[in-house]
């Protein structure tokens, strides 16, 4: 009997001892500087916002909140850094519709599992997408645009932010269901994209509005359509693609805050009310709205939910495009 009890005290200590290092983790949390993996380059369509609120996330969690920009391979590169991180919450991922949704479909075998090598957070918001062109261009419309192209098919260039981003799809449709020859340039990042259509290296860019929100506002680009079903709130004299006569296209950016499977749920509900505590404020409102961005917190739950959803859509898009995985 006595030999009973003490296994029994040495299981229920052995497990008490061995919880007590993830408790105390979570309840220290957090202790240190706190980064977060863009996997795109600085200043564009993922960057941009995230760093808004990362300065939120500083103010409110009382540490530093950095980003970490570690473009290459559609977004892969980053992704696969964050998912092979320790599960502390002190590496994080700007998740977004290339690395949890686009990529899966556009990638025959990626390098880390969108779905399970993840822990959600919060979703950040969403931004439309937008064709824009330099004001040299002899396009004025989306219509011109294509005309031009069939006409021009050496100097058809279209840029984006990187293979398997919701901007490449908007090529990769636009193609489909015109016919027209567009040539597709991708970038590391929406921002150098945007820098080489201003320098005339690239005839058109699909970017997303909160990368070029201010060149269109400047006029130093003139934007075509918007990519959405909807027009933008920020610039609602610009057409979508649809009112421009092309059918079937309907694709926007989202982005969110993840972390690597594994990682304590007290800790992503830390995270988690933060994020909501950050969106609420009326300056990062602000802020987000004029770069397009439609903000919203979502539970961790829901934010899971909706990457297993956004998977198999975008694998249908990829398929009806006729795009062959890399």
């Amino acid at each position: 009997m006595n030999r009973r009890i003490t296994f029994g005290f040495l299981a229920a200590f052995a497990f008490a001892s061995a919880s007590t290092p993830v408790q105390v983790q979570a309840e220290g949390y957090p202790a240190k500087p706190i980064r977060i993996v863009v996997s795109f380059a600085a200043g564009g369509n993922t960057d941009t916002p995230i760093r808004v609120v990362a300065k939120g996330l500083s103010d409110v969690l009382g540490v530093a909140t950095m980003v970490d920009n570690r473009p290459g391979a559609g977004g892969n590169l980053g992704a696969e850094f964050v998912a092979k991180a320790t599960a502390d919450g002190y590496t994080l991922l700007a998740c977004n519709v290339a690395t949890h949704s686009v990529n899966s479909a556009l990638y025959a075998k990626l390098p880390f599992d969108p779905v399970k090598d993840f822990s959600s957070i919060s979703m950040i918001g969403s931004v439309p997408n937008v064709l824009i062109v330099n004001p040299s261009s002899p396009a004025k419309t989306l219509s011109d645009f294509i005309a031009y192209a069939r006409l021009h098919p050496d100097k058809a260039s279209v840029a984006s932010a990187g293979i398997g981003t919701s901007q490449h799809l908007v090529v990769e449709l636009l193609r489909s269901l015109t016919g027209a020859p567009l040539f597709h340039v991708p970038y590391k990042g929406g921002a150098p994209a945007l820098g080489d259509l201003l320098g005339g290296q690239v005839s058109s860019l699909v970017s997303g509005l909160t990368t070029a929100a201010p060149s269109i506002a400047a006029g130093k680009v003139r934007a075509l359509a918007v990519t959405t079903a909807a027009r933008s709130t920020l610039f609602p004299q610009i057409p979508t693609v649809a009112e421009s006569g092309i059918a079937g296209v309907d694709v926007g950016s989202w982005s969110g805050l993840c972390a690597p499977t594994g990682t304590p749920s007290a800790i992503i509900g830390k995270l988690n009310a933060a994020v909501r505590q950050v969106l609420a404020m009326p300056s990062i409102q602000r802020s987000l709205t004029d770069m397009g961005v439609d903000a919203a917190a979502s539970t961790p739950e829901q934010l899971a939910d909706f990457i297993r959803a956004e998977i198999p859509k975008w694998q249908k898009v990829v398929r009806d495009a006729g795009i062959t995985p890399e």
